[in-house]
């Protein structure tokens, strides 16, 4: 997708995939997003290299602590649960009783083992 960024100022002011008015400052401009290692890292917010052309929208990148992944692995694991137990309220003449334990018994020994791990490879495994 091609970016503009509108300039004013030796500041960005806009960022549009078109130049929305006819205002002077409109220039093309790229992100720049580094790769990154999937679920051990993410992108921070971005700055703009105005003294590049076309402008360079460069996004930073940080590193995902384990506690802060075994906390979302939990909470997807929670949330399996919550989706099949909202699917059998919603329609009750095909509630399965058996399935919903199972998927209630399921979720306790997930989240220990995900309790368990100390290295994002431990919880790799886990996937």
């Amino acid at each position: 997708m091609s970016l503009n960024v509108r300039i004013e100022n030796g500041e960005v002011k806009d960022v549009w995939d078109t130049p929305i008015d006819s205002r002077e400052g409109w220039k093309s401009a790229i992100e720049v997003k580094p790769t990154i290692i999937a679920h051990r890292q993410g992108y921070t917010g971005h700055i703009f290299d105005i003294t590049k052309d076309p402008v360079e929208i460069v996004y930073g990148t940080f590193d995902v602590l384990v506690a802060d992944r075994k906390e979302q692995m939990k909470q997807n694991a929670q949330m399996a649960f919550n989706r099949l137990f909202r699917q059998q309220a919603e329609n009750p003449s095909t509630y399965d009783p058996v399935a919903l334990q199972a998927a209630k018994d399921a979720v306790a020994p997930k989240q220990a083992a995900i309790d368990a791990c100390t290295t994002h490879d431990e919880l790799d495994a886990l996937l």
